[in-house]
């Protein structure tokens, strides 16, 4: 492990690890890394590293299905606005 001066922006500095990794996950890393947006392997990986450490949420299958019926709902026009809403009520959103 050595240390990189170089400083990233985000004023935490560097360090170089090594790592033993397949030579096939690195071949898939190299074909994927481009095309989900990232501009290095080194990039991909320390995200990938990141999630690790700090998953995203994930959403529960309940939640997706809630998610999926809002949607049909919204499609459909069955929804309304928060603004539509107020309106017929007689309610203030903007002054809380």
């Amino acid at each position: 492990m050595s240390t990189d001066t170089k400083d990233p922006g985000d004023g935490e500095g560097m360090i170089k690890i090594d790592v033993r990794v397949p030579t096939r996950l690195v071949e898939q890393i190299d074909e994927e890394y481009a095309e989900r947006g990232y501009t290095s392997r080194s990039e991909a990986i320390r995200d990938a590293l990141r999630a690790w450490v700090d998953p995203p949420v994930r959403l529960s299958e309940e939640i997706l299905e809630d998610l999926a019926v809002s949607r049909e709902q919204r499609e459909r026009g069955e929804t309304r606005s928060l603004d539509e809403v107020a309106e017929k009520y007689g309610v203030d959103v903007d002054g809380a």
